[in-house]
């Protein structure tokens, strides 16, 4: 689950807030689009939420650990770490390593968390075949197509099975029946109990599945003006 209590963000020495006396709460097992335009603090309640900015002000807890200013006795650093391994991300710029090879990508999280060889294998080659990329385990990221490197990004996003995905376009640079299937992936995440937030663009496939969105302005949270009675990404254990 994912709540926030009047969370604001301030870079140093910026002296001006991104993100504004956000209120906000994600039960786990739910889908929610991430909605706003260019600029508006997308990208930054994604970083917040990765746990890459902290919050300068307000309470926050992600998936029952509090975060910041908000936790009575502060985090530790273990606690953290550990939470971050619950955590996958899939970032607008893919952050792949150029010079090692898409399996080594993919299997790097497993590999910080020192999983023997032989279980890394496994569960890296079963995300790549889940994405339709198991034929591209020995290329380079730089030998790849847009919609390649995105689908390898999003692979080692979720090879640690996280109990929370966050995804910044990450259709930008797929063609659409790729969008549409990366779509079925996020749903079969949502059963399985993640909480799953996709930042996008995309209008047409917002409209395609529709669910709740976080709708950002100006480094505030607005209201969602259509919230539907069933969705096309739907909470865990609902039926559509």
């Amino acid at each position: 689950m994912i709540r926030l209590l009047n969370v604001s963000t301030m870079p140093p020495g910026t002296g001006q807030p991104i993100l504004k006396n956000l209120t906000l709460t994600v039960p786990q097992g739910e889908f929610r689009w991430l909605l706003g335009p260019s600029g508006a603090g997308k990208s930054s309640l994604l970083r917040l939420l990765t746990l890459e900015t902290p919050p300068s002000a307000g309470q926050m807890e992600i998936l029952g650990i509090s975060i910041g200013r908000g936790a009575s006795k502060g985090t530790s650093r273990a606690a953290l770490r550990n939470l971050r391994r619950r955590i996958g991300f899939v970032p607008q710029d893919y952050r792949l390593i150029g010079d090692w090879t898409v399996f080594d990508n993919v299997a790097l999280p497993l590999r910080l968390r020192g999983a023997s060889e032989r279980d890394t294998r496994r569960e890296a080659f079963a995300v790549l075949e889940w994405l339709d990329v198991a034929h591209l385990a020995d290329k380079r990221p730089g030998s790849l197509s847009g919609g390649e490197q995105q689908r390898a990004a999003i692979a080692r996003a979720l090879i640690g099975r996280p109990e929370l995905l966050l995804a910044d376009e990450p259709t930008n640079a797929l063609e659409d029946a790729q969008a549409r299937r990366l779509l079925g992936t996020f749903q079969e995440l949502v059963d399985m109990g993640t909480t799953v937030i996709v930042a996008t663009h995309n209008e047409a496939l917002v409209r395609e599945a529709p669910a709740r969105s976080i709708i950002v302005r100006d480094g505030t949270l607005t209201a969602d003006p259509q919230i539907q009675d069933s969705f096309a990404i739907r909470p865990s254990g609902e039926q559509s």
